[in-house]
């Protein structure tokens, strides 16, 4: 049998944020498996570091920086320092975010609402202005992932609404970034993961047993995604595959929302 390599990013730059782990430390070793060099992003060093040295041992290029999403100067040095070191911005997954549950909305803590519209929404925008002002300087342009939720758009659980309403926001201003943006060769999708095999998935308490078996009820796939699957999405959205597809909101949840 011929086992056939991707190498969809070799030359290009991805940049992650959220990237020190769960789902964005996934998606920065699957772009750099297939050639990126990759820069990985997030308010704490030591994971994004240990992300850095997963990759080197892959034989990948990576570099590590910290930033908050939630203020528009680190932003602006993060896009900067991706240039400097690699030359280009051709790719940017906007995955960075933050989960405050449990509480109803009479009862949502006002501090938790607005710790997830800094980083969920104003994140994403924050980020979507510094990487598309790079972008349309490059003869190439660029490609853009935002990561929603099947919380928010597609679907809701009580407890989660602060929360879905963020990803809600982020797929609404996808969308409208992704029709004003394409002129300038800077391609915008969304992907919106449901339960993952991420901490995010565990409800208090609960044990990898505990959430097979609730999963197994709860959606028709019967189980979590891998995080591998969730970042497969987003490498075909940031892929010269899917380039004739813009403003998409791709939903990977098992068919919870379906």
């Amino acid at each position: 049998m011929t086992v056939v390599t991707r190498a969809r990013f070799t030359g290009r730059t991805a940049l992650v944020t959220g990237g020190g782990s769960g789902l964005g430390r996934a998606m920065a070793l699957a772009f750099a498996a297939e050639g990126a060099n990759v820069v990985v992003a997030g308010r704490t060093e030591v994971p994004l570091k240990e992300t850095v040295a997963l990759i080197e041992e892959a034989g990948g290029t990576a570099l590590a920086v910290t930033a908050d999403v939630s203020r528009s100067a680190d932003l602006a040095e993060l896009v900067a320092a991706a240039v400097d070191r690699f030359g280009s911005l051709d790719v940017a997954v906007n995955n960075a975010g933050v989960l405050r549950a449990g509480q109803p909305v009479a009862d949502l803590p006002e501090e938790d609402w607005r710790t997830m519209l800094d980083i969920n929404v104003t994140g994403v925008l924050l980020a979507l202005q510094a990487e598309v002002r790079q972008m349309r300087t490059q003869a190439a342009g660029g490609t853009i992932v935002n990561i929603g939720s099947t919380l928010g758009a597609h679907s809701s659980i009580p407890g989660l609404a602060a929360y879905g309403a963020t990803k809600a926001a982020v797929s609404a201003l996808s969308r409208a970034a992704a029709a004003e943006h394409i002129r300038d060769e800077v391609r915008i999708n969304t992907v919106s993961p449901g339960s993952s095999d991420t901490s995010m998935s565990f409800r208090r308490g609960e044990t990898e047993e505990d959430r097979a078996a609730r999963m197994k009820e709860q959606t028709p796939l019967g189980r979590v995604s891998t995080t591998e699957e969730i970042a497969a999405a987003v490498l075909y959205l940031a892929s010269d595959e899917s380039g004739s597809v813009v403003g998409a909101d791709l939903v990977v949840d098992g068919g919870a929302a379906a």
